[in-house]
């Protein structure tokens, strides 16, 4: 038996709200009968429509349909025709906005992961096989191969701005990146 994940209603609210929520839970994705497990300790809040860091500035398209959805699902994405991108669709109700996962820490019991590191949203990617084909998988789904499980500790919040959104005026400087100050596993440090 795996891991069991958060409800849907973890994620029907704002991901200002949701991303500092999702430090110290655990992303785990089935391979075969194993599970990969990482604790995550880094993530970005991209709040909705109104915020020009957030694809959902574009407003509704074949690539952001997904984050007009069912808060609980993942939005995964390529960046720079090379690194795929993970991403958890919040609410509540069809407000695009949604949370990226920026970091995750090894958990001890975690079948090996795929990539040495997940320091950085490419390597979470790279670490835990994660693919555009997961795009729009089920977070709450039990029987799904990619959840997001409750919490392993109590994480050190620290705030500060995101990073490679310089290209969105003002919002580059939001507070809006949440991490674990207490992780050596963060792709930056915090602050």
């Amino acid at each position: 038996m795996g891991p069991t994940p958060l409800p849907r209603s973890f994620y029907d609210r704002n991901a200002v709200q949701v991303a500092p929520a999702l430090l110290g839970c655990v992303l785990a994705r089935r391979v075969g009968s194993q599970w990969l497990l990482g604790r995550i300790v880094e993530t970005e809040a991209y709040v909705g429509e109104h915020d020009l860091a957030c694809h959902a500035r574009a407003g509704r398209t074949a690539r952001t349909e997904v984050m007009y959805g069912e808060p609980g699902h993942a939005y995964v994405y390529l960046i720079y025709g090379i690194h795929q991108m993970l991403n958890c669709v919040c609410g509540p109700g069809a407000e695009a906005n949604a949370v990226l996962v920026r970091a995750v820490e090894p958990v001890e019991g975690s079948a090996p992961w795929l990539h040495q590191t997940a320091r950085g949203p490419g390597n979470v990617c790279k670490a835990f096989g994660i693919s555009l084909r997961h795009n729009r998988a089920d977070l709450c789904d039990a029987s799904g191969e990619l959840i997001v499980a409750p919490r392993l500790g109590k994480p050190k919040l620290v705030r500060g701005s995101r990073i490679g959104v310089d290209y969105a005026g003002r919002w580059s400087s939001e507070p809006l990146r949440f991490c674990d100050a207490r992780s050596v596993h963060l792709s930056r440090p915090a602050g």
